[in-house]
């Protein structure tokens, strides 16, 4: 960024809060006699039954804003490739689902999205109000915002899910907060069902070692290059990568002994099953705590008893932007995209028929109000989790207890120990090595994922991985992070 951080972002959120004073006015300015097609784009794969919801929905939508909407689906096992290209390939669509992991800020600075500064709080004062202001930072670009951040606040505790029938089946006790209790039951898996993988593994990035790496108290610093990062409790913390940090041939001689035993696939790049663990066709992965909750709520099976341990040392709560909607420089009908986002993130009854379909025959409600999907098989809740709304938004039914009280516990954890909330608010301007930000990711795939997975011997891969990103163009990324990352620091003082 240019000038100090301090100066840029003090001018952006005076910009903004200058706006919001007339948000309510401009909003009811909008001119909704027309009946306009939305189109938006999500990354999941899209479920059997969605025209049911689609068609519940739009007849709301008709209603209410005189619009209707299409949701185009990005599959899981086909998303690294394919969202990139989705806004330089020049096709007109009005919103989408974006992410730190998919690379929101770069996208921004590429000139994929529209400025939101004026859409946001003129077209959806209800939610500009309602988004508090380091969400509004985090949306924050060269002091132009591009993006709506997610309303729910979410957490950056990752760990094994994992199977707490198949730890009593086995009358083992494994202590799954260390790698170590997780090879015991891992190996219990293999042991008692063959027929099963031990760790689910697919067409995506490991997510195996980059996890390893925060649980020896190291946090990424921007999620979509999950091979730099840095220890928050440093006063001033140094960017380091796995090509720095010779103890991650700890992790790898694991990961190597991992696949000998057998717990994934030899074609477990090549999968495109992103279901394994749920039905009950792997016993482990590893993920967020949110997944788990879902698994363990509505289980294919009722004998599955899905657990989660958070192994994370140092919890925060993750960027606002981990979740966010964006208005494609593409858009033909912005204004009225941005005042579809305010109705979904304020009127429960487009909400859940957004987000959880039709009452009754793709969901139902109990007493307290919790949702239950009718058949996972056909219907799922909305992949736009840039909408979930803390006001808004139901737990499912069957949510286990331990789900409120880790994340509960996780907001103790901390106001205890800020050490990398500090840190949420970080973004990392990519536009200067955007090259060298491409070349790696490919290196990346090309060496580091095999080797990950123990596909390639790590004595020897490792230093041929660490030539290759070099030669991508790795310090040149870990400079420009360096010096973002101290002109941070500055404003934190």
């Amino acid at each position: 960024m240019k000038g100090t951080l301090k100066k840029v972002l003090a001018l952006a959120l005076a910009s903004v809060m200058t706006i919001g004073l007339g948000a309510v006015a401009h909003a009811a300015d909008l001119d909704t006699s027309e009946e306009v097609e939305l189109t938006m784009y999500v990354v999941s794969d899209r479920p059997a039954g969605q025209d049911v919801v689609d068609e519940n929905l739009n007849a709301l939508l008709k209603e209410k804003l005189n619009c209707s909407l299409k949701v185009n689906w990005i599959g899981w096992a086909e998303y690294a490739n394919k969202y990139p290209l989705l806004f330089s390939s020049g096709e007109s669509f009005d919103l989408a689902y974006c992410a730190t992991w998919l690379n929101f800020a770069s996208l921004a600075q590429k000139g994929a999205f529209m400025s939101v500064d004026e859409l946001w709080p003129t077209y959806a004062p209800k939610n500009f109000e309602a988004a508090t202001e380091s969400a509004k930072k985090q949306a924050t670009i060269d002091g132009t915002m591009y993006c709506v951040p997610t309303l729910l606040a979410t957490y950056n505790a990752y760990g094994p899910i994992y199977r707490q029938d198949l730890i009593e089946e086995a009358g083992i006790d494994p202590d799954m907060s260390t790698w170590e209790g997780m090879e015991e039951y891992l190996d219990a898996v293999k042991a008692n069902h063959p027929e099963m993988d031990g760790y689910d593994v697919y067409s995506a990035q490991p997510e195996i070692i980059m996890t390893w790496m925060q649980s020896k108290g190291f946090n990424w610093i921007e999620k979509g290059l999950p091979f730099m990062f840095i220890d928050p409790t440093e006063e001033n913390p140094k960017v380091f990568t796995y090509a720095d940090y010779d103890g991650v041939k700890e992790a790898l001689e694991m990961t190597a002994r991992w696949n000998e035993k057998g717990f994934w696939s030899k074609s477990a790049l090549a999968d495109t099953d992103t279901t394994k663990t749920q039905n009950g066709k792997a016993a482990m992965r590893i993920h967020n705590i949110d997944t788990p909750a879902g698994y363990a709520a509505a289980p294919v099976d009722p004998s599955f008893e899905f657990r989660f341990q958070n192994v994370v040392k140092n919890v925060a709560h993750l960027p606002f932007t981990q979740d966010c909607m964006v208005i494609s420089n593409t858009a033909k009908n912005p204004e009225r995209a941005m005042a579809f986002w305010d109705l979904l993130t304020s009127d429960q009854e487009v909400y859940d028929a957004f987000y959880y379909g039709v009452l009754g025959e793709t969901y139902t409600l109990n007493d307290e109000g919790q949702f239950q999907i009718t058949d996972v098989n056909l219907y799922n809740t909305s992949a736009m989790w840039a909408a979930r709304t803390t006001e808004l938004n139901r737990n499912q039914m069957g949510t286990p207890d331990w789900y409120n009280e880790m994340r509960a516990g996780y907001e103790d954890q901390i106001a205890e120990n800020d050490a990398a909330e500090k840190y949420t608010s970080f973004v990392f301007d990519q536009s200067s090595i955007e090259t060298q930000v491409a070349n790696v990711l490919n290196v990346q795939q090309q060496y580091w994922w095999p080797m990950e997975l123990g596909f390639t011997d790590y004595n020897t891969a490792y230093d041929e991985y660490c030539k290759k990103m070099e030669a991508a163009g790795l310090q040149d990324i870990v400079d420009e992070a360096q010096r973002q990352l101290d002109e941070y620091v500055k404003t934190l003082e």
